[in-house]
């Protein structure tokens, strides 16, 4: 059998020599290397910026998008949005495990990958016919390879695997925001986009990591209406946080930690002005321009921290689904979320 990267390199197509995640096209041949494992893929989950960025080039066309997605997975070998740059993660059932792979799985075992689609060899095999276009979850066919340096959660026998996946999708949100609110003493927290499944699990962690208190920005009355009945924030406030202007007026510049977890663009300078000298803005959204974030701080001169949510906290996934289990607020805004998936029955169970 041969021998590969641990991190993945002997996967590169183009150009030789970046990582992954870098690359422009990977090899999703499915004969292992011996430190690697397959999956029989099962589900895709693409992340909330790409879905969004499809959905807006192709207004009311989903077969459009299921072409447009094929499309991306063969030309490049991996789900990488060449738009938004962002994945997404799957499940499947491990099929295969090189005598070196260091994952601690076997086969047979139903999985979720907690490590981005744009950095994971992928083929699908069915051109995605069972997926309608009409939302994240993909229904697929195919197979893809984790590297030695890969991770992945087995998945929980009692939770249906659509709850699961979008779960452990974002789980690396309520880990970072629970090290960072433990970091501070007692702080006022704003959670922008705090509807969303990384809003609501990083309010809920937030809150248990000992924040003084919690506001969530969300961008409609309705979803202010379900954020409230929630339970999970003190105050609810509704305003485009693409606007600086009206984020400044209504948080004055207040919070300690701003976790940002919306699925649009242009909110870096909303996030800053919300945020007190001092204090610590996450990133999540992979709708984050970078440059815009640390270049509006500079001219604002805003003395604050910016951390860029990696995904990646030691025990993440854990937690995450420990948080769904014991908050009920949690539930409720997932099974809101999740309706268009039929999950009403299973979501609270």
């Amino acid at each position: 059998m041969r021998t590969g990267s641990p991190i993945g390199l002997h996967r590169v197509l183009e150009p030789v020599g970046v990582l992954p995640q870098a690359a422009w096209r990977l090899d999703p041949d499915p004969d292992l290397y011996d430190d690697e494992l397959r999956i029989a893929v099962e589900r895709l989950n693409l992340d909330a910026a790409s879905y969004r960025q499809l959905a807006d080039k192709h207004p009311g066309d989903p077969a459009a998008i299921r072409r447009e997605v094929t499309e991306i997975i063969a030309t490049r070998g991996k789900m990488h949005n060449p738009v938004t740059g962002s994945g997404g993660m799957l499940v499947g059932v491990v099929d295969a495990v090189g005598p070196r792979s260091p994952l601690g799985l076997r086969p047979g075992q139903r999985v979720a990958t907690l490590v981005s689609l744009t950095l994971t060899p992928l083929a699908v095999s069915d051109e995605l016919a069972d997926w309608d276009g009409a939302g994240e979850q993909v229904p697929a066919a195919g197979h893809a390879i984790l590297f030695g340096r890969s991770i992945a959660a087995a998945l929980p026998d009692d939770m249906p695997t659509e709850l699961a996946l979008a779960i452990l999708d974002v789980c690396g949100a309520p880990a970072l925001t629970a090290r960072v609110v433990a970091g501070h003493d007692g702080p006022r927290v704003a959670g922008v986009g705090a509807g969303g499944k990384s809003g609501s699990l990083s309010m809920a962690a937030a809150r248990r990591a000992g924040a003084r208190s919690v506001v969530a920005v969300v961008p409609t009355d309705d979803e202010a209406q379900a954020v409230t009945a929630s339970g999970l924030a003190d105050d609810v406030v509704v305003l485009d946080a693409r606007d600086p202007v009206a984020m400044q007026a209504r948080l004055g510049g207040g919070a300690d930690v701003t976790v940002v977890c919306v699925d649009v663009p242009g909110v870096e300078g909303a996030a800053i002005l919300a945020t007190a000298p001092g204090g610590t803005v996450i990133f999540f959204s992979m709708a984050t321009s970078f440059a815009a974030a640390a270049l509006g701080a500079e001219g604002l001169a805003a003395d604050v921290t910016m951390l860029i949510g990696n995904g990646y906290v030691p025990g993440h996934a854990a937690a995450a689904l420990d948080l769904f289990a014991d908050e009920p607020g949690v539930r409720q805004l997932f099974e809101r979320r999740l309706q268009s998936l039929d999950l009403q029955s299973t979501v609270i169970s």
